[in-house]
């Protein structure tokens, strides 16, 4: 399902209405409910409406999609540190846990996040689409819709790095990391529920991929349209190349 709005702030308001409303139906069946969010400027608008919204916040388990490995230092441009600011320290959760892109061995630490979520199944995705296509960290090539990991590390593409630039996370190409941890794409498709928001100009050669082009790892956004229940936002900006 594809939906529509005039500007971001209108797109991530009717996004976090139906976060919001599935939450509350699988509550009526369920103790808690399991939550994957991303961490991106795309996501600003949807994440300030969602902390607003009607929830039972007690009641639902937060984990992070992707994370930067090393940032030692600059602890400000961690996803962890975004999810913190724009969300987590707004709500209080159940419980929320992190990809650890300092860890020793990271490795094991794609292992020990797997495992964690096999224990709390996946029941809904809040994401995005990258520039290039990309779904968490699963850049073209390198996505595998058929991989057996859940949690691994990936070198990311000149173009997922150089979006890291143009949404201002970082000041130049040569300060933004080469590896992360991220999901797999078999990993975001255990999601029973997927809400995509996905607003901004820069977007909409993507958009135009995920609803058009064949279904590939050249294009890994296409892969969404296999899945039973997902949800895109758009905004009028991101949707322009698809609009009639």
């Amino acid at each position: 399902m594809t939906n529509i709005y005039e500007n971001r702030e209108q797109m991530g308001a009717a996004a976090a209405v139906a976060v919001a409303t599935r939450i509350q139906e699988l509550l009526k069946s369920q103790d808690s409910v399991n939550i994957v969010f991303a961490a991106a400027p795309s996501q600003n608008e949807f994440l300030a409406a969602l902390a607003s919204a009607d929830i039972e916040w007690g009641r639902i388990r937060a984990f992070h999609m992707d994370e930067y490995i090393g940032l030692e230092t600059d602890v400000s441009r961690r996803f962890a540190t975004y999810l913190l600011e724009h969300l987590f320290e707004k709500v209080s959760c159940q419980s929320v846990y992190y990809l650890n892109g300092r860890a020793a061995d990271p490795e094991a630490e794609c292992e020990r996040y797997a495992a964690l979520l096999e224990q709390f199944p996946t029941d809904i995705v809040c994401m995005g689409i990258g520039e290039n296509t990309h779904i968490a960290f699963n850049d073209p090539y390198v996505a595998n819709f058929s991989d057996t990991k859940w949690v691994k590390i990936v070198s990311l593409d000149g173009d997922s790095r150089q979006q890291q630039v143009n949404d201002n996370c970082f000041p130049s190409l040569e300060q933004v990391p080469t590896h992360a941890l991220t999901l797999t794409v078999p990993a975001l498709l255990k999601g029973r529920y997927l809400f995509v928001v996905v607003p901004g100009e820069r977007k909409a050669r993507a958009v135009y991929h995920t609803l058009n082009s064949p279904v590939s790892e050249q294009y890994p956004s296409t892969i969404l349209r296999q899945h039973p229940a997902a949800q895109l936002f758009l905004d009028k900006d991101s949707c322009k190349m698809i609009a009639s």
